[in-house]
């Protein structure tokens, strides 16, 4: 974690903590798609399920960000954030209860996600107080890159470590309690202000003049989303019926693969404009997209990860485009409500989908399920470039 001195000592450097910090909450988020194959054959769970744990946690996520999106503005950044990491050492207290029932795990993902939805918004207004120049950049490569490290990590301790269920969870609990004494070291970065209770109203809006640019980006938003709940939901489980191996890290390396190459591309690309990114990221999605469907037929873990990383970047450089397109639009007293709306759709799509793709899983089989939503994802966001394209006098060429 970063070091400073400061006044003839050395510091924790607050821009660090809140990063690292930023980043564990979604390994932690990731650890468990490495152990939803694992959940199925131990508890006997359909794919059904598994996609049901995986929405369960997204619509929490989206309920916290949406109720206590605020609530650090008003009570400052460090208690907010000290009580997301008190629930979620909580919520891995409760993964290790899943071997007892398998409402255990959709309990713990429903905490997790609400901790995690608190985590983000309070993490992500104490970077940009702390570095207004690094933080926007550091709160788009965190998620990413600590969603990376949480398959990875996970997937090795499950394939080379005792307690598969259990490991992974005790190291995690033991790094937010190391964390919560860090965030205790550094200094408050805002000022409390009343109103609190008042803030736990959830506010979504759209402002008219918005309303058009925003619609143009949606079929490549919703795309975007649905391709990265697929990859966290039920990747895995394709991986080893296309290709055989049940090995953890063989799923493990092509989910990590999608999130490097994203945070890879918000690093690379966040200089391009919109239009630019969208462009790129469709395209990049489409070939990625095919190149995974062609590993998977072939059985290929190499030609996976390679499509992966392809799609990886169209996925990082489309997030980038869509919320270019329509966040310089919105004034200081508009954004919060803008992007509350923008992350309601783009979580609905995360979540509601993998449900529809576990339903055809259970009844086509996982190569079917994943050719069907390839077609998908390539229809509405090729289509949804399309029509940007066709108008670029409005929209996103404002932006």
């Amino acid at each position: 974690m970063a070091m400073r001195r400061g006044q003839g000592s050395w510091q924790l450097d607050p821009l660090g903590v809140h990063a690292v910090t930023l980043g564990a909450f979604f390994a932690a988020a990731a650890a468990p798609t490495p152990l939803y194959r694992i959940y199925q054959e131990t508890l006997a769970l359909s794919p059904v399920f598994v996609t049901l744990v995986f929405a369960v946690y997204a619509v929490a996520l989206l309920k916290a960000l949406l109720v206590a999106g605020s609530l650090s503005d008003h009570l400052g950044r460090r208690p907010v954030i000290a009580g997301a990491l008190l629930l979620e050492a909580v919520a891995m207290g409760l993964f290790l209860l899943v071997g007892y029932g398998a409402a255990w795990l959709v309990v713990a993902r429903i905490v997790q996600g609400l901790a995690t939805g608190i985590a983000a918004a309070s993490l992500g207004a104490a970077l940009v107080d702390v570095d207004r120049a690094r933080g926007p950049v550091v709160n788009a490569v965190a998620p990413l890159a600590g969603m990376a490290v949480g398959a990875l990590g996970a997937s090795a301790l499950i394939q080379v470590a005792p307690l598969p269920l259990h490991l992974v969870y005790g190291l995690l609990a033991c790094v937010f309690a190391g964390l919560a004494l860090a965030v205790r070291l550094i200094p408050e970065s805002a000022a409390t202000r009343p109103g609190a209770l008042a803030s736990l109203r959830p506010r979504m809006a759209v402002p008219p003049h918005i309303r058009r640019s925003l619609a143009l980006v949606t079929p490549i938003n919703l795309a975007n989303w649905t391709l990265g709940g697929f990859y966290l939901s039920l990747v895995p489980s394709v991986v080893a019926a296309a290709t055989g191996s049940r090995a953890p890290l063989t799923g493990g390396a092509v989910v990590t693969a999608l999130m490097v190459a994203g945070a890879v591309s918000v690093s690379v690309r966040r200089g391009r404009t919109p239009r630019d990114n969208l462009t790129f990221g469709v395209l990049a999605t489409a070939l990625g997209v095919v190149i995974v469907v062609a590993g998977i037929h072939l059985a290929s873990v190499p030609v996976l990860i390679l499509g992966t990383l392809v799609t990886g970047g169209g996925f990082g450089a489309s997030f980038l485009g869509c919320l270019g397109t329509i966040m310089p639009l919105a004034g200081p007293d508009e954004r919060a409500g803008l992007l509350a709306a923008f992350y309601v759709q783009s979580y609905l799509a995360f979540s509601l989908p993998a449900v529809g793709a576990g339903f055809l899983a259970r009844s086509l089989g996982y190569a079917t399920t994943a050719d069907l939503y390839a077609a998908v994802i390539l229809v509405v966001s090729g289509g949804g470039l399309a029509v940007l394209r066709a108008r670029p006098e409005r929209g996103v060429a404002a932006a």
